[in-house]
This record gives C-alpha cells, structure tokens and sequence, in this order.
C-alpha cells in the first residue's frame, strides 16, 4: 500500500500570486452581484477560491487546502459565493457556505459573515433569525472604520426586517442611524446607503401619513441616485408615485410614472415595467382618462402573462375591466367578462378582488338594461363576506343605487348613496385620505355625482344644494398633511399601513399571514377605541345644512352662488335672504374660455410698458372677456343679488376669476369659497375670533414680510405698518424661511409681499421666495396653528387649478386646507407699483373694522383691472 506524500509547502512568490489573482477575482464578482448578475458572481467568486486552494464537489465543498495566510480572504469569497448562490434561489447552499466562512475567521471578525447570513434568513421569511444575526453583525462591525460600508447596510437590512414585521418605529431608528453613519463615511459605498436610507425614510413618513416629508426624501433620495446609481431613481419614482396617488394627484404620478416606465424598458426589467405599467393605469383611471387607462392595464396584463404571475395578470385585467366600465356601450360584454374573471380570481384566493369584478358586472348590466340580471348577481355576493375593503362596499352601495333608480325607487336610491359617502367620511375622519385607494376616492366622486343627478332631475333647490356640498365635500377632502399628534396614535397607525400592505402581498402571492391579520385587527380597535381623529381637517367639517348657511348670508348681509355644470349648461343655487333657488345660467365652455383668456390679459398688461396699439388691443380684449362673463353669469343673477356681498362658490376654471372686473361686482364685497360648508366654518371662526374684549390685552401685531427681488416690497409693508401700532416688518436678510414659519404659526394676520411661484402640478410645491430661500406650500401645512389672516400681495401664487372632482388646488387652497380663515391673494401676475397703494388702502380699511372682503372691494374700486381675490371667509 502507497503511503501519501506530504503536500510542500507553498512559496512565498506563489502565494502572493494566488493572492492577487483573487483579489481580482473578488473585486469582479462584487461588482458583477451588485449589477444584478448573480450567475457571473458566483462564477468569479469560485475562480478567486480556487485560487486559493478550495476545493468543491457539487454541494460538498471545504476550505482545509486555504493557506492560513489567506483565509480572511477566502472568507470574504465565499461570502460573495453565498450571496450569489442564494439570489439565484439556492439559499440552503449559501448558508453551508457561510458556515464554512465561519470556520476561517475569529469571532470577533465575523460580522460581515453574520450580515450575509442575516440578509439570507431575511430572504427567506425567517425574521427572527434575520434580526439575530443582524444585530450581532451591528455589534461587531460598529466602531471599526474598515467597516462602515458593511455596518450601514447591516441597519438597512435591519431595517427592512422591522418593517416586515410592521415595526415601523424601530425601522425608522435603524434608517437614521445608516444615514448618519453613511454620510459621514465620505466614500462612495456609503453615499449609495446613505440615499438608501433617504429613500426608506421617505417611506416610514408615508406610512405615517406625512406626505409633504415624504416626498421631499424621496426627492433628496432620487437626487443622490442620479448622481452615484442613476438605475435607482425609478424604483424611488415608483414609491413616489404611489404616495401621490395616494393624495389624490393622479397628474403628478403619472409624470413619475412614466419617467419609470421609461428607464425600465432601457434596464430591461420586465416585471417593474409591468408594475409601472399597471400603476400607470391606475394614474390614468383617477386622472378620468379611461381610454389611456385600459391600454396601459392591457400592457401590463401581457406582461405579468408572460411572466406566469396569473394574480397579477387578473389585477391587470381587473383595471382594465373598470376603465372599459366607464364607456359607454358593449356593457353586456363587460358584464360577461367581469363573471369569467371574478371566478378567476376566486381560485386564486383573492375573494374581496371577485367581488369587485362580480359588482362591476352587475353594474354593467344595468346600463345594458338588463336590470333582472343585475339583481340576482347583488344578491348572489351579497354576504359572502363578512369584511370588505372600503372600494368594494363603495361599489355595492354604488350599484344597489342604480338599481334603485332603475326601477323607480329615488329615495333608497340616495339613501345608498348617501350611506356610501357617509363611509368615506368616517375614514377619511379616522385615517386621512393618505389611507384612501385611488379607486375609493375615485368612487365618493362617483357616488356624490349620481346623488346630484338624481337631485336635478328632481328640480328641488334644496335637495340639489346638499348633495352640491356633499360633492364639493369629496373635492375639498382633508390632506395627509402630519402623524397625529398623539405619539401612541401615530406608532400604530403607521404600523397599521405597513400591516395592510403586507398581508396584501402576502395575498398575491398566495399566502395567508394569520399573526399580521391579527395584529392588524388588534390595532384596528385600538384606534376605534381610542376615538382618534385625523390631524390637519383645516376647513374639512361635518356638511352645514341650508339652513345654517341660510342663517349666516343673512346675518353678514350676504347672497351665496354656488355654480354647477349639466349638459354644458351652468346652473346657479342662489341663497338671498332665507330662499334658495335654482338659476339656469349661460354656457360654460364659453365662460370658461372667457376667464382663461382674462386671465391671460390681465398677465400680460402687468407692470410692463407695452406699445400703445398692442395695450390698446390687450383693453379691448379684457373688455370683451368681461362682457362675455357678464352675459353668462352676471345677467342671469342681477335680478336676485340685490346689492348684497356675494360668496361665489364656482366650478373648474371659474375658480380663477377676479370678480371685481365684472361691473355687477365691481365694489361689492366678493368671497370665493370651495363650498358653502368651507365658507361657513371659516366665516364662524372669523366672527368667532373678533375683537378682543377690553378687558384683554391688546392683539399680536401682524406679521410683515417684504421678500427679495421686489422694488417696492420693503416701501409696501413699511406703508402698512403705520397701521398697526408695535408692528415691525422682516425685511432684507431678516425675511428668512424659519423667521417667517415661526412667525406664521397662529398669526392674527399675516401680510406677505413675496414673488411667488404656482407648481399647475402639484400645489405641495408652489412657493414664495425669501430672503434664504423658498417657503413651500408643504412648510405652511406643518405649522401647528393655522394663520388666521394671510395676505398674498405679490405675483401670482393665488391661482388656483382644479382637479377631478372639482378639488382646488394651489397655495391659497393649501392654507385654506390647514383652517386659515380668509386669504386675499392675486389669481394673476400684478404690477408690484399697483400693488402698494392697493394693499395699503386695504390695510387701512381693514384696520378701521371693515371685514376682509368688503375692505378688498372698496380698496379695489379706484381701479378696473385688480387681480386680488378673497378666498374663505370673508
């Protein structure tokens, strides 16, 4: 029998050789497994062993040939070798391999080993584990230098486990520390991880209703990304996204989207691009484009088909399915194919995604006519199960209406409807619209628009004014603007969302979490119980009746116009003196054209010195637009106005008038409101405000603010100063950011002569420029009380946009949202000279005890053209 030889012993040459070759080998399969190419990973990690001298046989391999002079190397492949093998699905092989990277090196340089493992536990659903090992991975590497790459992501990894497990808090803590560790590690590994953690703090203040936070960390997130890992900055234009769609600003996600869309086609990442795609559909259906909503929801459903992901395909379907409900004709096929799929979608667990489909069948066959069909489809869902999500009892209270109103029964038919909007309500009461799907803000549209149909169908002035308000209440919905200020409340709202995005996951996937349902439920009655209520309601209050509103036109001397659009027609609810009644007024699309066209008139003529022919062609043009006005919704009213004040509260674009050029209200007290319920609550804290007793101390002085950039800004509040005793303006470098948001919180009146700045897309980020940069719309929703009194004198920040759903937007809409109440604001650019002596009389008016509107009116009489309009109160 041969006996062995002894191996010799390697030279020193040789092994520096091996050494080398390894390292090389390492460094290309870290880079290959971060670019997403696992497969090439792994390959370079096994050449760098091999190197080496380790050995492997399929699934059986060891490292007792390593030099002991390289086993922290060998160490740090197999870690690559493991991470790799475990992306490509071989997860139980990683961690054998880990064990062998184990057995090289001592302890206490173990914590990069301890971070592989506890990203493969995460990997595979064992959170225990995961945080195990993960924390054992922050305790070694934390202090040491060398380390800081791997410590950041161990607190990622960290983190993403707590949020699995809805731990949202603890996953925040993890978040801040990565960032702070990361940005202070000064290479480029660590700025990656320090935009991760800016990215997943984005999403912790989404979950706790934060929005405006939110989004600015998503922004800093896909700023960092651009500059170190452009192929990010769409998996964080997605999450952006999805927040905005969650707000209700289906416009700006679907700018987000399609920026996303775009750099997953370039990426080839077929499964994202199929995500975007049906997020994109979901942007299209609540923007009110079903035509581009169900093409994209058919790119989506061919994806997610070649891909074999049947549930995901079914949602696509499902989105297609409610943009072709929205058409008119061929409902009996959508009938038919919303059977075929709620029977799909049943077999694959997704109950409460059949019942959708089954109540847009039924819907279906309503418009087709088939009203016998539809009742026996209600009636087969009905009660199957016990606890619906919000869209699908919006829907059933949706489509027993429309059987209600097919066979001749009105008033169950709005009792539905008003049941249904009652449910939006209370969830927007409880949570905030942050929590409201797309589809269910989408449907309290739908339902309020069916209500006020059935209401001008019947001719009742009373009966069209409530369900006018009740729609104007889905319009002007409360915003996400902050986490409750109870820290109890918020922890558990934000674990709540997590909660319920998870065991929606869970669900496509097949998969039931009973331990995440029964916490969800848990925390579910611990809010109900507690009675907690959305923070930041600002003017958003319990619906006024007509004659509460009656009561208080009357008292302040006032008529209110609150305009509608049927059939292209204006129709005006007029309220004078205890009556109301319906106006037929003129055509809309011509008085809109009108306004738009005033608008655009009275921004060219602002401050500029224009040759004579052309300022005389601009005059001539503003005095057609104003006849126009006049001839379509000033004339039909004058027999009913009387010479009262009058509170407009107007429709689309109409929104954007500056009243006072129309001659029947040229120095008549005019208040623009989003609906006769704002107007209310905002006209009751005015005159519940009121002067102080005698006994009181005198009220804080205004605050004044004259920006940069503006001649006569400084000359403007220094003016309106000598009206108010003790009041000294911010001016010059003064007029900074924090300054004027200290100032601000809980102002009596505030009076800022500001260039400003208004984003059409999102209201969030329309801003005024200061001394040290802007003040957005989103700062101003973070202060803790409401500015009573705000004054826009400059530029053009007063315009206004509406969306679907008649929801005004813009910065006046943002402070009238967090409870101001009354902003007098410019809806079009303004000479900042005109604007002086304009602001002081109104200043010197208002002083003297006139009311906001009536001091606007009677400052504005002196000149035709004034752009400034009065916004709430009044």
């Amino acid at each position: 029998m041969r006996r062995a030889e002894p191996r010799s012993a390697p030279s020193a040459r040789s092994l520096g050789r091996a050494e080398k070759l390894a390292r090389e080998a390492r460094e290309r399969g870290i880079r290959a497994s971060n670019s997403g190419r696992p497969a090439d990973g792994a390959r370079y990690a096994r050449a760098g062993l091999r190197h080496l001298g380790w050995a492997e046989d399929g699934e059986k391999s060891g490292a007792q040939h390593v030099h002991q002079a390289h086993r922290t190397l060998a160490a740090r492949l197999l870690t690559i070798l493991a991470t790799a093998e475990s992306k490509q699905g071989r997860t139980g092989y990683g961690l054998r391999l880990l064990d062998q990277a184990e057995a090289l090196v001592p302890t206490e340089n173990q914590g990069l080993l301890l971070l592989q493992r506890g990203w493969i536990f995460t990997r595979t659903g064992r959170d225990s584990d995961a945080l195990s090992a993960l924390g054992a991975a922050i305790t070694l590497l934390d202090g040491d230098p060398a380390e800081t790459y791997n410590l950041t992501a161990a607190l990622i990894n960290r983190s993403f486990v707590h949020l699995n497990r809805g731990e949202v808090g603890l996953a925040r803590r993890d978040l801040t520390r990565c960032q702070w560790v990361a940005e202070r590690s000064g290479d480029k590994l660590g700025e990656l991880n320090a935009a991760k953690a800016l990215h997943n703090l984005g999403y912790c203040d989404l979950l706790a209703g934060d929005l405006p936070a939110a989004l600015q960390l998503f922004n800093a997130a896909a700023d960092a990304f651009r500059r170190i890992a452009p192929s990010q900055v769409p998996v964080v234009a997605m999450d952006k996204a999805r927040a905005l769609l969650a707000a209700g600003l289906a416009v700006d996600a679907a700018a987000e989207l399609d920026s996303a869309l775009a750099a997953f086609r370039r990426q080839r990442l077929d499964h994202d691009l199929a995500e975007a795609e049906l997020a994109r559909s979901e942007a299209a259906l609540a923007a009110g484009q079903p035509a581009v909503s169900w093409r994209w929801a058919a790119a989506a459903r061919r994806r997610f088909l070649r891909h074999g992901n049947d549930a995901f395909a079914c949602l696509a379907e499902l989105a297609r399915l409610r943009a072709r409900a929205t058409a008119a004709g061929r409902q009996a096929t959508v009938a038919a194919d919303a059977a075929r799929l709620a029977q799909r979608l049943r077999g694959l667990g997704l109950s409460r995604d059949a019942e959708l489909a089954e109540l847009l069948g039924a819907r279906a066959l309503l418009a087709a006519g088939r009203p016998d069909e539809a009742r026996q489809r209600l009636a087969a869902t009905r009660g199957r199960g016990t606890v619906m999500p919000l869209p699908v009892k919006l829907m059933r209270r949706l489509a027993q209406a429309e059987l209600a109103e097919r066979e001749g029964r009105l008033g169950p038919a709005l009792a539905e409807l008003r049941a249904g909007l009652a449910l939006v309500r209370t969830q927007r009461g409880r949570l905030g619209s942050v929590d409201l799907q797309t589809g269910t803000a989408a449907l309290g549209v739908d339902l309020a628009a069916a209500g006020l149909r059935l209401a001008l169908e019947r001719d009742s002035a009373p009966l069209v004014f409530a369900w006018l308000e009740r729609s104007r209440a889905q319009a002007f919905r409360v915003r996400p603007l902050s986490p409750p200020a109870d820290p109890q409340a918020a922890t558990a709202l934000a674990e709540l969302r997590q909660l319920s995005y998870l065991i929606r996951e869970a669900e496509l996937r097949g998969k039931r979490d009973p331990r995440l349902a029964a916490r969800r439920a848990e925390l579910q009655r611990e809010l109900r119980e507690r009675d907690w209520q959305a923070s930041g309601g600002g003017l958003v209050s319990a619906q006024s009746s007509l004659g509460e509103v009656s009561a208080a036109l009357a008292e302040s001397r006032q008529s209110l116009v609150s305009i509608l659009v049927r059939r292209g027609r204006m129709i005006a609810i007029v309220i004078r003196r205890g009556s109301v009644r319906l106006v037929e007024l003129g055509d809309f699309a011509r008085a809109a054209e009108a306004a738009r066209r005033l608008n655009a008139d009275l921004d060219t003529q602002a401050g500029r010195l224009l040759p004579t022919p052309l300022r005389a062609a601009i005059r001539e043009s503003i005095r057609h637009q104003v006849q126009v006005l006049t001839t379509e919704i000033a004339e039909p009213l004058r027999s009913w106005l009387g010479d009262d004040g009058v509170v407009f509260v107007p429709t689309g674009v109409l929104v954007s008038i500056p009243w006072s050029v129309l001659p029947d209200m040229h120095g008549r007290p005019v208040t623009v409101s989003p609906s006769a319920s704002s107007w209310l609550t905002a006209w009751r804290s005015g005159r519940a405000a009121g002067p102080p007793p005698s006994a009181s101390p005198p009220p804080a002085p205004p605050l004044l603010i004259a920006g940069p950039d503006l001649e006569h800004a400084a000359r403007e509040v220094t003016e309106i100063a000598r009206f108010y005793p003790g009041c000294r303006p911010l001016l010059g470098e003064t007029a900074t950011v924090g300054a004027a948001l200290r100032a601000l919180d809980g102002a009596p009146l505030a009076h800022l002569a500001v260039h400003g700045h208004h984003e059409h897309e999102n209201f969030l980020f329309s801003r005024l420029d200061l001394a040290d940069g802007p003040l957005m719309a989103y700062d101003i929703q973070r202060l803790a009380a409401a500015p009573r009194h705000v004054v826009l004198s400059s530029c053009d920040v007063g315009r206004t946009v509406t969306r679907l759903g008649e929801e005004v937007l813009g910065f006046s809409a943002a402070l009238l949202y967090i409870g101001t109440q009354t902003v007098i604001s410019s809806v079009t650019r303004v000479a900042d000279a005109d604007a002086v002596s304009l602001m002081t009389e109104y200043h010197r008016l208002l002083a003297a005890g006139s009311r906001p509107a009536e001091a606007l009116a009677e400052a504005a009489r002196t000149g035709p053209f004034s752009p400034f309009v009065c916004f709430g109160g009044g």
